[in-house]
């Protein structure tokens, strides 16, 4: 009987994998027994707590153990044909530079570097960043890879072609904010995801999914979805599934403040489901655009002026009656500018036919439509003392 033949890395590949994997099941063994015997001593105070860490990372080091942190997203992908799916589907050339993000222990990394120029791996865990050196070092490819080991979200990331990742969960959202809006040109990048995430990214308008972060990201970026992944290809097993998604970068973005646009839909999409008419009238949210809108702070300086008032320490009784009687007038003022301004967004509404629509319904066309017309008008939805660019 004729066998196919495999090829050496992915035997070494599979044999680490199933070293881990051994080690960190006897590692579980061990944790559980000793919690069990500390649960029935009662033993809970912070000496246990701190020695308990101690002993793991005693071990860590001396016995080759690798404790895994899902608060950190530390999901190791270990299927070997859900690995080469990633890379056939990323189509790298052999004159690109790959992006890789939390590579972890590089079963990813080493099947990147075999058909890319080079690989720049991001990793934070410096125990990982030493396990992924030793491996490539193994294969002999270590002058095609560049280790970073810095947080993601805060490092300055060097020119790339493609970015190609399993992203810790914990992080998906900033950190594809930062590859779509952080200004760096790229091809194509192929992501792992919480599958959830990849849903609500993938979402069109009428969808129940649709939210403003598929809106945002649609905006600069096309969004494909390539296949779902099982959870029971990860070590350690995940709660969820996962999926891979491939976005590409537009080559033209329309012309608009991005963090304008992200304000915008923060606001329409705060009640997704209520029609812009009745989310619009709301006083809350008239009093906040008027507070952004030129043409309301002219308004109120000129309030101000009229009435001439001021805010006064505590005087008698007759200062005390004065006083009252000016906010009265204030107030009066103040109504009738924000009747004016309510009519003002009222108007704009309907002179887009945008009056009964809702928000989960509109494409990133009628968005910006509608956008132009508010700014056009003097409306404003970004803050500029506040950060912009929340794309959530």
């Amino acid at each position: 009987m004729l066998h196919r033949p495999k090829s050496l890395s992915n035997y070494l590949s599979r044999s680490i994998i199933r070293s881990y994997y051994l080690q960190i099941q006897q590692l579980r063994a061990k944790s559980t027994h000793r919690y069990n015997n500390n649960s029935q001593n009662n033993e809970t105070d912070d000496d246990d707590e701190t020695h308990h860490f101690r002993t793991r990372k005693i071990r860590e080091t001396k016995e080759g153990y690798l404790h895994l942190y899902k608060s950190r997203g530390q999901h190791i992908l270990t299927n070997p044909r859900v690995l080469d799916s990633i890379v056939r589907k990323s189509n790298i050339n052999p004159t690109d530079t790959v992006l890789e993000i939390g590579p972890g222990t590089g079963n990813l990394t080493l099947k990147l570097l075999e058909v890319a120029k080079k690989v720049v791996a991001v990793e934070i865990d410096k125990r990982m960043v030493e396990i992924l050196i030793n491996r490539v070092k193994d294969c002999g490819l270590e002058d095609k890879l560049t280790v970073i080991c810095k947080d993601a979200l805060s490092t300055k990331f060097p020119d790339f072609d493609l970015v190609v990742a399993n992203i810790p969960y914990n992080i998906s959202s900033p950190l594809l904010a930062k590859l779509v809006f952080g200004g760096k040109r790229f091809r194509c990048a192929t992501l792992l995801l919480q599958k959830e995430f990849a849903r609500r990214l993938l979402a069109k308008p009428g969808d129940s999914e649709f939210n403003r972060l598929a809106v945002n990201v649609k905006l600069v970026a096309e969004v494909e979805f390539v296949m779902d992944v099982s959870k029971r290809d990860f070590l350690p097993c995940p709660r969820v599934d996962s999926s891979i998604v491939k976005i590409r970068p537009k080559d033209e973005i329309p012309d608009v403040d991005l963090d304008e646009w992200c304000a915008f839909t923060r606001t329409c999409f705060n009640k997704k489901n209520k029609t812009l008419g009745a989310m619009f009238k709301q006083k809350r949210k008239l009093m906040e655009l008027s507070k952004l809108s030129e043409l309301t702070r002219s308004k109120e300086e000129s309030a101000v002026k009229l009435y001439n008032f001021d805010c006064i320490d505590d005087g008698d009784k007759k200062e005390e009656v004065e006083s009252d009687e000016g906010d009265n007038y204030l107030s009066s003022g103040l109504d009738i500018g924000m009747s004016i301004f309510r009519d003002k967004i009222v108007g704009i509404l309907k002179s887009g036919s945008f009056e009964d629509k809702r928000p989960s319904k509109l494409s990133n066309e009628e968005l910006l439509h509608l956008l132009s017309l508010f700014n056009r008008a003097g409306i404003k939805f970004h803050d500029q003392e506040k950060p912009g660019m929340q794309i959530l």
